[in-house]
């Protein structure tokens, strides 16, 4: 009995510094005195959270307040994504998941977005599915659930997005046929395609793709427009794409236009 109120306190901690990273990404910049009105804590306990997210990239830290990061380049660890925009990540989460048939056969690639779609299924009712990823952090999510087939792909680990990737995932999945893959990005430019950092996570991604029969993008909107290392595919592979409602009005046309179904939520 004595741990609750510890284990409690940190889940309170961990919310409230998700909610500051959303609201600094929102407004652009928090100062101190704000969050700590908002929050209804102390400037010295906002100081400590700010301090904390800034030592783990998910802000920067600026004189009497945060900024957002800049758009990274390189390839961000999934912890420090998954405090990004993650209002966003739960709301894409929860429309892609109301997309799945039961009886299917899906493809969770990994991501801070994909790992939100797995929270949702656990607390959905199916006779039958059948989930495919790549992911480590994705397949613990859905471990252990009545009438739910994990099926993991081998491979090299990749320590910063838990995911398994390489020659023998490849070959694993080219045994394999899916109903819908629900694809992380990186990156989506309307002229270069769907990006991501990672080579080889690129060409998993690419035969996820030739084996599902739907192709979702999920993504927040800050992804719109931005170009990563590593070219998956064109827009004009994606069947759906579903992102937030922030997203810039041209960008989302220009999906549109290039036959992607967009869900805004």
């Amino acid at each position: 009995m004595s741990e609750t109120p510890t284990v409690s306190r940190r889940l309170l901690v961990e919310e409230r510094r998700r909610l500051i990273v959303d609201l600094v990404e929102q407004q652009g910049r928090a100062t101190v005195e704000e969050l700590a009105t908002r929050f209804g804590t102390s400037t010295v306990t906002i100081r400590a959270d700010l301090d904390a997210l800034a030592r783990s990239s998910a802000i920067a830290r600026s004189h009497g307040g945060a900024l957002p990061v800049a758009p990274a380049t390189n390839d961000t660890p999934l912890n420090i994504k998954e405090t990004r925009w993650h209002a966003q990540k739960l709301r894409i989460g929860h429309a892609a998941a109301k997309m799945i048939q039961d009886g299917e056969t899906i493809i969770l690639d990994s991501g801070s977005t994909t790992v939100e779609i797995a929270r949702q299924i656990r607390q959905m009712k199916f006779e039958s599915l059948t989930v495919i990823t790549n992911a480590l952090n994705i397949a613990l999510e859905l471990s252990g659930l009545p009438h739910i087939r994990v099926m993991m792909l081998g491979g090299l680990l990749r320590d910063t997005s838990y995911s398994l990737v390489g020659p023998d995932a490849e070959q694993a999945l080219s045994k394999l046929s899916a109903d819908k893959l629900f694809l992380g990005v990186d990156g989506l430019d309307p002229v270069v395609g769907v990006t991501t950092p990672d080579p080889l996570e690129a060409s998993l991604n690419a035969l996820m793709i030739r084996v599902s029969r739907e192709t979702i993008a999920v993504f927040d909107a800050s992804k719109l427009g931005q170009r990563s290392l590593s070219v998956i595919t064109t827009v004009q592979h994606l069947h759906r794409a579903i992102t937030d409602s922030s997203a810039e009005a041209k960008a989302v046309e220009s999906l549109r236009a290039a036959g992607v179904e967009v869900t805004l939520v």
